[in-house]
């Protein structure tokens, strides 16, 4: 597997640029094609509420104008970022459609999907809070979600991956492959409980999972974290202890009755997320 269609989410936050640069640098790395999904709000009407007066029947005319406008000074901040020498090949997609629902549709057509991490302060920002949430359970390919803050290099230096036996840990582990093998180090963590310390479990198919990386070219080591915190803060202290730049992980979680429901972990790592999140379900 490689990334050769990185698809990345165009919206107003201003984080926007931050992602973009990410999706480049990786795009760089891999020598992949930028395909960078602007939708404009126009058919689900999402503005933000201050936007405009509603008075009177020039109020669907003005809103729509409105959303024009703001595509086209996304998309020209877009261009002028890509114009840049050394970029990598790229075009943009404008859509009408809701956001969801046209992520989740043209992301089945690339090989990542780098979305930016919802934050709350982000006045600007046009998505709805479970945006990450949805497209990740839903398009079918691996998603890198951007934090909030933070700067971060193209190559991760130092791969965190989070390993349980589940099928979707070897789906994101699967999916990470290409990054892996350009990291300087990649560490294999599998998280339980003290209570079963002292019993046989999935730490020991660790050694058949670092053959299986080596065999893909991918020279990891392997940590047997026995501790009574949370999963998730298991992996973020982690996180900040070794130095990771990268966090990798399956995504836990079900669509019931189209409400989706998360598991804790991948809840609480989508919140309070400090390093890019390479996740597959």
């Amino acid at each position: 597997m490689s990334y050769k269609t990185i698809l990345v989410h165009l919206d107003t936050s201003h984080r926007c640029a931050a992602r973009v640069a990410i999706a480049a640098a990786w795009a760089r790395l891999h020598g992949a094609q930028i395909s960078a999904l602007l939708p404009s709000g126009l058919y689900d009407g999402t503005l933000p509420a201050d936007a405009i007066a509603p008075s009177g029947g020039d109020f669907i005319r003005q809103s729509a104008q409105y959303l024009r406008e703001r595509t086209e000074r996304v998309g020209r901040a877009f261009h002028r970022q890509m114009d840049l020498a050394g970029s990598p090949p790229h075009e943009i997609f404008v859509v009408d459609g809701a956001a969801g629902d046209s992520l989740v549709l043209h992301g089945r057509s690339a090989d990542l999907v780098v979305l930016g991490q919802f934050d709350r302060r982000d006045t600007g920002d046009m998505e709805p809070s479970n945006l990450p949430q949805r497209v990740l359970m839903e398009v079918g390919r691996p998603v890198l979600l951007v934090p909030s803050a933070g700067d971060f290099r193209a190559a991760p230096r130092h791969v965190l991956a989070s390993w349980d036996g589940s099928r979707e840990s070897a789906v994101a582990l699967q999916a990470a492959l290409p990054a892996m093998r350009h990291a300087g180090r990649v560490t294999l963590l599998h998280c339980r409980p003290s209570r079963s310390a002292n019993e046989p479990g999935v730490h020991l198919t660790l050694p058949e999972v670092l053959r299986y990386l080596q065999r893909h070219g991918v020279q990891a080591g392997a940590d047997d974290a026995v501790s009574d915190a949370s999963v998730a803060d298991t992996l973020l202290s982690r996180v900040s202890d070794l130095g990771v730049d990268l966090l990798v992980m399956g995504g836990y979680g079900h669509s019931r009755l189209r409400e989706l429901v998360l598991g804790g972990t991948t809840r609480t790592l989508l919140r309070q997320m400090t390093v890019p999140l390479l996740m597959a379900h």
